[in-house]
């Protein structure tokens, strides 16, 4: 009798071992109001209104910079994209992009030094945009900026287009 209750504890365990899925894994979000330096995050975002100062820090997904923020970067790795949409100011210098660099309807940026896997594409922004010196494996695209984006000594890797054809 104890062999059986034994083996149906055993049995029941292992089904229910079985039935548990795993759920999806999820990647933590670093909010980034202050300074971060030398650390390795997942993915970093700049809330509405704050800045953030970023020195050597790695950033294993996606950085976010949202509505009235700042972000200064110098010396970060991103292995995904840095999407700004209504931000305040964007600058990223001597820096590692594995993705894109995406500004949209903000105001100033400079995005200076830096290899950028992907596109670096700036629309409807309505402050100064500097693009100097960066490696662009992708497209350069910039549209609807007043005024339009300055800059030069870019290496581009896809194509030059509107307001940004000559840089």
């Amino acid at each position: 009798m104890r062999r059986a209750i034994a083996g149906a504890l055993a049995a029941g365990a292992a089904a229910g071992c079985m039935a548990v899925a795993a759920g999806p894994a999820v990647a933590e979000e670093r909010v980034c109001r202050g300074a971060i330096g030398a650390a390795t995050v997942d993915n970093l975002r700049v809330p509405d209104g704050a800045s953030c100062a970023l020195t050597g820090t790695t950033v294993k997904g996606t950085v976010k910079v949202e509505t009235g923020a700042r972000l200064v970067a110098r010396r970060i790795r991103v292995v995904g994209n840095v999407q700004a949409e209504g931000h305040a100011s964007v600058t990223v210098v001597n820096s590692r992009v594995g993705g894109s660099v995406q500004l949209v309807q903000g105001r100033r940026a400079n995005v200076s030094g830096n290899r950028i896997t992907a596109d670096l594409q700036s629309f409807e922004n309505a402050g100064g945009q500097t693009f100097r010196n960066n490696r662009i494996n992708g497209n350069l695209q910039c549209k609807e900026n007043a005024p339009a984006p300055a800059g030069g000594g870019n290496v581009v890797g896809g194509n030059r287009e509107d307001q940004c054809a000559r840089l």
